[in-house]
Parts: C-alpha cells; sequence; structure tokens
C-alpha cells in the first residue's frame, strides 16, 4: 500500500507542514494513508509537537463497523474525561492528532507475553473511564443507523447487530470471490445459525462507552512509562463486557494474567457503573466466541489477499498463514460448529487454488 509520490494524502501534508524534507511516512496502517509533520510556530504555542496527517485509503475492505462520525471529534469530545489519549488541533480545517512519542506496547511485550504491573494498572484504568461514559457524554456525532443503536442494557440486540454485519458486509459482500475458499476451509453459510445458538442469552448490562479496539498495537508506552491509548476509529457505544472480550482475545495474555484482568476489570467498572459486570461467568465466553467467529471471515480475507497472485513466490507468508488460519479455525470450530478444520498443508493449498483462479479470472495482481 505504497503511496503515489504526489498523493493527496502527501500533499496535504506537506501544505500544512510547509516543509517537504521535514514529512515523516507514511506509517504503516490499513485504513488511512498518515504521514507525521511538525506544524509550523502557532501563536501562544499551541500545535508544538509532531502531528499525524491522515486521508482514508480508496478503494478498502471494511471488515468492522463504524460508529461515530469523526475519530478526530470523539478524541476531543473524550479531553477531560479519558486521560492518555492523543491531543487534536484543526488546521485549515483538517482534524490533525497529536503523534505519541513512544513505542506499541507489542513492541514491548509480543502477543502472549504478559505486561508489566504498572502497564496492567493503566489499561484497568482506561476500562473504568470508559466505563464512567454512556452516549449522553459525549458531544460527538453518530453516523450508524438507528437499527444498529439498540435501546441501553439490550445486549443481546448490541451483539446480534454485530453478527448481522459480519454475516452480511464481511461474508455475503465478498461471497463472490471468496465462496470458493471458504468452502474449502469447511465454512458453509449455515455457520451463523449455529453462531447464534452459540452466543444467544446474553444477560442485560448497562451500555458505556467501548474502545472496541484494544490491542497491543494501539497502546504505546511513552519515555515516562505512561500509557496512551490510540486508534478509537471502531468506538462504540454498547456492552461493556464486549469490550473487555475484545481485549482478552486481541492480548491473548498468559492465563493467570487474563483471569487477573477480569477480576480487575469487573472491580473498576462497577466503581462508576453497578451492573457491568452482571452474568460475566456465562457471558464472557460467549462474546470471546464471537470474537473467535468473526476472526475467520475477516483473516481468510485478509490472508488471501496478502499473497498476491504468486502465492508460490510468498511461500514465507503462505506458511504463515496457513499455520495462522488453523489456530483460528481451531478456535472457532465450536462456535461455528465446523466439523473438520483443515490441516496447515491443506490451508496453504486451497490459499494458492484460490490465488491462481483469481489471477486467472484477472481479478487478482500481485500485492
Amino acid at each position: 500500500m505504497s503511496p503515489e509520490p504526489d498523493s493527496a494524502a502527501r500533499l496535504r501534508a506537506v501544505e500544512i507542514g510547509g516543509d517537504p524534507g521535514a514529512v515523516e511516512g507514511p506509517l504503516q496502517g490499513y485504513h488511512h494513508e498518515t504521514y507525521v509533520i511538525a506544524l509550523p510556530p502557532r501563536p501562544g504555542g499551541v500545535g508544538q509537537g509532531r502531528w499525524k496527517c491522515r486521508a482514508p485509503r480508496s478503494n478498502l475492505l471494511w471488515f468492522d463497523r463504524r460508529c461515530f462520525a469523526s475519530e478526530e471529534q470523539l478524541l476531543t469530545a473524550l479531553h477531560g474525561h479519558v486521560r492518555q489519549i492523543p491531543e487534536v488541533v484543526d488546521v485549515d480545517g483538517c482534524g490533525l492528532q497529536h503523534f505519541i512519542e513512544g513505542v506499541t506496547l507489542g513492541s514491548m511485550y509480543a502477543s502472549g507475553q504478559g505486561i508489566p504491573e504498572d502497564v496492567f494498572r493503566q489499561i484497568v484504568d482506561v476500562f473504568g473511564q470508559l466505563a464512567a461514559l454512556d452516549a449522553d457524554d459525549l458531544a460527538a456525532d453518530r453516523k450508524c443507523d438507528t437499527v444498529d443503536r439498540p435501546v441501553d442494557g439490550d445486549t443481546n440486540g448490541f451483539l446480534e447487530r454485530l453478527v448481522c454485519f459480519t454475516e452480511e458486509r464481511v461474508y455475503v459482500e465478498n461471497l463472490k470471490s471468496f465462496e470458493r475458499l471458504f468452502k474449502e476451509l469447511g465454512v458453509e453459510p449455515d455457520a451463523f445459525k449455529q453462531l447464534r445458538k452459540t452466543v444467544a442469552g446474553l444477560h442485560e448490562r448497562p451500555f458505556c462507552l467501548l474502545h472496541a479496539d484494544l490491542h497491543r498495537e494501539n497502546f504505546i508506552v511513552d519515555s515516562d512509562r505512561r500509557l496512551w491509548t490510540i486508534d478509537w476509529e471502531l468506538a462504540m457505544v454498547g456492552d461493556p463486557l464486549y469490550d473487555l472480550a475484545t481485549h482478552l482475545y486481541l492480548m491473548q495474555y498468559p492465563m493467570r494474567q487474563a483471569r487477573r484482568m477480569a477480576r480487575q476489570w469487573r472491580t473498576a467498572v462497577e466503581a462508576v457503573r453497578p451492573g457491568s459486570s452482571k452474568g460475566m461467568e456465562e457471558d464472557l465466553d460467549r462474546l470471546i466466541d464471537y470474537k473467535r467467529a468473526q476472526s475467520v471471515f475477516t483473516d481468510v480475507i485478509r490472508e488471501a489477499l496478502k499473497l498476491g497472485s504468486e502465492p508460490d513466490s510468498h511461500w514465507g507468508q503462505l506458511v504463515h498463514s496457513g499455520l495462522k488460519l488453523r489456530r483460528i479455525l481451531m478456535g472457532a470450530a465450536g462456535p461455528l460448529g465446523l466439523d473438520l478444520v483443515p490441516s496447515p498443508a491443506q490451508i496453504m493449498g486451497a490459499l494458492t487454488r484460490w490465488c491462481r483462479a483469481q489471477e486467472a479470472a484477472g481479478v487478482l495482481r500481485d500485492a
């Protein structure tokens, strides 16, 4: 996803920053083409430091529902409510996010590794700050349809709309291109019937603001060991337990630390919004099962597209994809009712056949 030398995003960054040689980027990212710039001196010292100038990439597959109209508007609304989030400034009608100087949590502690106590405590604090906020507290426009805004406490309606998005917008909309691949991996349309049975029967819980994507690459640790939370694009209002389930699924903590996070989360959210953890003993597993199932549909497509039109020339990536998708399919076998999960070699073969078929049809080009 390299930019053109004169892409609109880069030209905008140069225009705002004023120095073409000082523009850094593009940063790695799927949804946006992002550059880092230093703003010219402004009255009162406003805008000191480095800032992110972004533009959405075109022709992308979207795997997650968007709830808020603008991430920058949401961040502005959150200041004073949530600590350690990027500041936003408006420059000539362009919202710039402050570039947080530091390193991602994932670069310090890889998936599956435990994290130190000072970072752990700060993540728990983030959950408490989020649980204290609901839709009425946020001066930020929402763009999701009315049907995607179930009444407060309707956790079953909230999750059903997420299942619908995965089924309709990720699976069905891409079925023309990926039906053969899904079938070879043992995933049929009836999988969604089994998924709905698996996740049915959630307890009611009061809704609050959710980040909905709290993983290691969305936490930045600065030089003072402060933890910053970035990438609020998937934020929504809904079931607080869903945020914990998403976090545990994505972080892949060692089991002991995962259990401790669940206990600490419960204490933090109940202190500010009583009832937020009601039924979590049964419902946390149901919500994690949804995340496991969702990963099948998103990651099968992502891994296939990574290979481009010549999978044999990307052997390392092909092996990685086979092992990764095997792990994901195994995790989702129960929630999706998969009778048989193919081996890594069988998955590699299915990916190779899919890529060649796409190339023959003139659809796929080198990634």
